[in-house]
This record gives structure tokens, sequence and C-alpha cells, in this order.
């Protein structure tokens, strides 16, 4: 007699989604490996989990429920015990007044499916979900549902950890939060205490979302956890502490930097979760033009002078920058970094961290670095005169420099050196180029559609609403609705030459300076955002939220027209 294996594998063969062949193959292989044929076939690559999830829910008539886009309803865990969900491999998934619809692995079996009424005490609709991602629902639900908030002992736990490691609730709740937010593509984790309630959040593409986390009971386990993890003073809880932390995930190191600090109603923790060397790929995938990627290249391969990154925190200035040393990063070269705190760590790189503690500033650190021979110099801030003077004069001596300002475009970085009295000749002798950014959310391309953008936005920016092109995410499972999925870099990058410099000289206005660069072909921030508005990649609303849009006025000396957004439509279009 058949059994239900057998009717899978003859649906595969019907349906053509696997040849006979590789059925055949796959026979030996489970023979040999004392596995099911339907393992073998996974193994082998033939077919994924979830295609043979579907399969199996086509054979058996049953409703397949893909839990990728399925988000957790913690409070349906109190209706099955875990040792129940385990042995079955079963979660009740969505619960009505009369019915409960419970994800199980194998709703073939009647025995399980008879069960699972009498302990939910109510009618149950069985549908099928692939045993892999159900297992891990599983874990991750009941983890965070009620962890015991005095199951961590005084025993030292390695700071180094994994989903496999600690058999405690409260380790696991950890675990689970860290791993799902790694999962979804989290920047930052904020655990915080308010007088009645724990909130969870998790700042994904640039927006804190809301997500189901333990209860408030929960709250001193899972802070003195995350104190373990990171080494720090467990006994202390009226002061700030920092630490790092080493999470392995799905076999992946990820570098996690913890803050506490303590509030009113208890402790507030924030993780964020540091980019990896392995993310760092090239300037065209971080958003830049091909013009702009070519002078950005340009001034990094000059073997002296500075390069400045410059916008708010979190626009993505340390990535853009590590993209550009690890072009720079070979065994010629001797690169030194100070930082605070380190957050990509390179191989040969050698990576300073500040520690204002025992006095190892910017500045003093600077100069230490100056005397261990570098060829190119990362200097995480220019925060102050000490270290903006020292900046420019080891771009004046032979090195090449790279650090990041807080300014709101690349003109504006003109005036905030002058600021740090650092002179226009010094300026004009030192300064390559200056790059700044923002990060704008990308329309999800799951659910992008042909979109009118609002006429006052289009306005704006100087073009026609009915103008083709133009994207709008609808919203769906894959970007929680949002219509956004991911972010994408909007760039200006300040070249300096002639026209510029006499500008600097002139006194370095920002207005004045913005008026000559683009005079002299630099295209402004809200240019670039429009063309990428314009290639689907994002919307003139997010550009608009995101970008300051400048009107650029033409001083008397710049001989050439600039293009102006807001009063001329047309050359706003020409210079996209």
């Amino acid at each position: 007699m058949l059994d239900h294996e057998d009717f899978v594998i003859a649906a595969l063969l019907e349906s053509g989604r696997v040849a006979a062949e590789a059925v055949e193959s796959a026979r030996r292989a489970a023979s040999d490996d004392g596995i099911s044929v339907t393992e073998a076939l996974i193994a082998r690559g033939v077919i994924d989990p979830r295609g043979l999830a579907i399969a199996r829910a086509e054979t058996c008539e049953c409703p397949f429920v893909d839990l990728a886009s399925y988000e957790i309803d913690f409070t349906n865990a109190a209706l099955l015990h875990r040792t129940t969900a385990d042995a079955i491999i079963a979660f009740p998934l969505f619960v009505f007044p009369e019915l409960v619809t419970v994800g199980m692995a194998n709703p073939l079996d009647l025995k399980a499916v008879d069960q699972l009424r009498c302990l939910i005490k109510a009618e149950i609709e069985p549908v099928l979900c692939e045993p892999g991602t159900l297992r891990a629902l599983i874990e991750r639900a009941y983890a965070l549902t009620s962890p015991r908030t005095d199951a961590d002992s005084a025993a030292p736990i390695e700071a180094t950890s994994s989903l496999t490691t600690g058999k405690e609730p409260i380790v696991a709740a950890v675990n689970q939060i860290i791993a799902q937010a790694i999962e979804r593509g989290a920047s930052d984790i904020h655990i915080g205490p308010d007088e009645h309630d724990l909130h969870l959040r998790y700042r994904i593409d640039g927006t804190l979302h809301e997500q189901q986390g333990p209860g408030l009971s929960a709250h001193s386990g899972l802070v003195r956890r995350l104190k373990i993890m990171a080494n720090l003073d467990l006994t202390q809880t009226r002061r700030p502490q920092d630490g790092k932390v080493r999470f392995v995930h799905a076999g992946r190191a990820v570098d996690i930097r913890l803050s506490i600090i303590p509030t009113v109603c208890g402790e507030n923790a924030v993780m964020r979760l540091l980019t990896p060397s392995a993310a760092i790929r090239g300037f065209d995938e971080l958003g830049l033009s091909a013009e702009h990627a070519a002078a950005v290249e340009r001034a990094m391969g000059s073997p002296h002078g500075m390069v400045l990154v410059t916008g708010p925190t979190g626009s993505g200035k340390t990535t853009t920058v590590y993209t550009g040393l690890k072009k720079l990063n070979t065994a010629d070269r001797n690169i030194m970094t100070i930082e605070d705190p380190v957050e990509i760590r390179m191989p040969l790189i050698r990576q300073v961290q500040v520690n204002t503690e025992i006095g190892m500033t910017f500045a003093g650190a600077l100069r230490s670095i100056l005397r261990q021979d570098p060829d190119v110099v990362f200097v995480g801030e220019i925060r102050d005169e000490e270290t903006a003077r020292i900046a420019v004069q080891s771009a004046l001596t032979g090195h090449l420099v790279l650090s990041t300002l807080h300014t709101n475009d690349a003109c504006g970085s003109i005036p905030r050196l002058r600021d740090f009295n650092c002179p226009p000749f010094a300026i004009n002798a030192s300064l390559l180029c200056v790059i700044a950014q923002r990060l704008v959310k990308r329309v999800c391309p799951d659910c992008a559609r042909t979109a009118r953008p609002d006429p006052s936005i289009a306005a704006l920016f100087g073009v026609s609403p009915d103008e083709p092109g133009f994207v709008r995410g609808e919203g769906c499972a894959k970007c929680n609705r949002s219509g956004y999925k991911g972010r994408v870099g909007v760039y200006e990058v300040l070249e300096m030459n002639p026209t510029v410099q006499r500008a600097v000289e002139a006194g370095g206005e920002a207005k004045r300076v913005r008026a000559a660069a683009t005079s002299t072909g630099m295209k402004l921030m809200s240019h670039d955002g429009l063309a990428k508005a314009r290639m689907g990649l994002t919307t003139l609303e997010e550009i608009a939220r995101v970008v300051a849009i400048h009107a650029v006025e033409i001083e008397e000396e710049s001989p050439a027209a600039s293009p102006r957004i807001g009063s001329d439509g047309a050359a706003m279009r020409a210079a996209a």
C-alpha cells in the first residue's frame, strides 16, 4: 500500500517539478543514508522544503500556510503547552470565537488533531506548514511569552552567544529577540520599560516598529542577561553602561553594541547591530551614480589630501568610508583608524578605539597614529578644533585622511571647518572632496505600481505629476504593508576646483560655496533623489521628507546658470 510520501513523489513527477532520474537517484541515496526519499530530494537540492510542503498540501487537499509572512500572535501560545507543540509540531495560528486554525507539520495525523481539539477546547482547522519554519516559529513564540526572570545564575556566561547556547527561558528569550532582529534586517533593538508594559521595538529601514515580546516581569531578567553577555557590572543599575557582544546566528558572527541607561521606570537597553565587513560591497551598491562614484574614487585614489563624509547620525557615513577603505586595503598600504566605537572590523586595517577615560581622544590618538607610518588615516569624526587642525595638517604632510562631519550638506562642511579655525588656504590645499548623504526608503519591488506623485511635492521638484516613471508601493506582506523595503543612499559630491576654492577664499559661506559648486556641475542631493525617484527606486514624497530642497541663488561671479528646484523645472529635469 502506498504511503503519503509515495503520493507526494507521484504528484511531483506528474507535475514535472522533479525528474524521474532525480527521484531514482534520491531513492538510492535515501537507502544508503537511512533517510526518506523526500529528505534526500531536499538534501540534493532537487526541491526546496517550501516546494515540498506545497506538494504535500496538494496531495492531502489541505490548505498550505506560508509562515514567512506570518506575524506571530504570542497570546496564542497560551492555548497549547510547549511540550505538546514540540511533540506534534503544531501551533495555533489564528483564533476565532468557535474555530482555531492550527499550523501542523502533518495535518493527516488524526490522533494529533483530536488531541489538539481536546486541549484547546475548540473546533480545529488543521493547515499544513513547512516543518522547519514551523519549528522555528514554535521556538520563537514560547521563548518570548513568559521567560522566568530568575533564570540566570551567578556563573559566568560566554559573551559569544548563539541560539543553541543556554536552555533557560530568559536566555532563549534574549537569543530570539536578537535573532529575529538579524533576520528582519534591523539596525537597532530597543527594550524599554514603562509603568505597566515592556516595549520591544526594532529599527528597520530607519523607522521603529513595535514588536510583540515578553511582559514587564521579564524586564530585569532580560537586562541582567544582556549585562552578562557584554561583561558589564550586574550590581550597577543607577548609571549608564556600554558594552559589546558578539552574537552567532546561522553560522554568522554579528557584533552588537549595547547601551544601557537608567530611566524612571527602569533600565532602558538599546542594541546597535553593527555592519559586518563581508556586507561592504562597492559604491554602486550604496546607490552612488556612476558620476559620483568616479569622483569619489578619484579623491580616494590620491596619495594625500582629505576626504570628508557628512550627514546626520544613521545616514550611512561609516559604511561609505569603509567601502572606500576596502578598495584601498592592500598589503602595500598601512591603513589606521580612530573610531568611537569601532563599528566594522576589517582585516589588515589597524583600528583604534577611543577611550576618553584614559585620555585616548580623537586628537590624542591621531597624534600617536601619525608616528605609526600610516599611508591612510580614518578619523571617525571631527568633533573639535584640535582634531580638525591635526587632520588638516596630516593631509598636508603626505597622508590620505578620511573623516566624517555632522553638517546638513556638502557645502556646509566649509563653514564648519572655518568654525574649527582652519584657515581658507589650508582647506583649499588639503580638501579633495566632500560627500554628503542621506538614506531614503526603497519602494518595495514586490508591490511597486506606477503612481502619480502628490502635485504639491512634484511642484517642489519642478516636475509634472503626470510625468511617467514614478512608482509607489501598495503595501504587501513582504514590506509589512508599508510600501517600502530596504534603503538606498542619495548623495551630493563637492569636488574642489578653482571656482570653489575662490568661494572658500572669499569667506566660505555655504550659500556662496553651493552657488560656485553648482555653477561648475555639482548636482545637489535633491537632484540625485529626483533621479532615483524617476528610476522607480524611491518616491518624491520620501525624498522631500529626508532631503532639504535648496533654491540655489546664482552669485554674480558665477558665469554659468545653476539648476534650481522649485523655480526652473526644466533645468532641474536636465540636471537630473
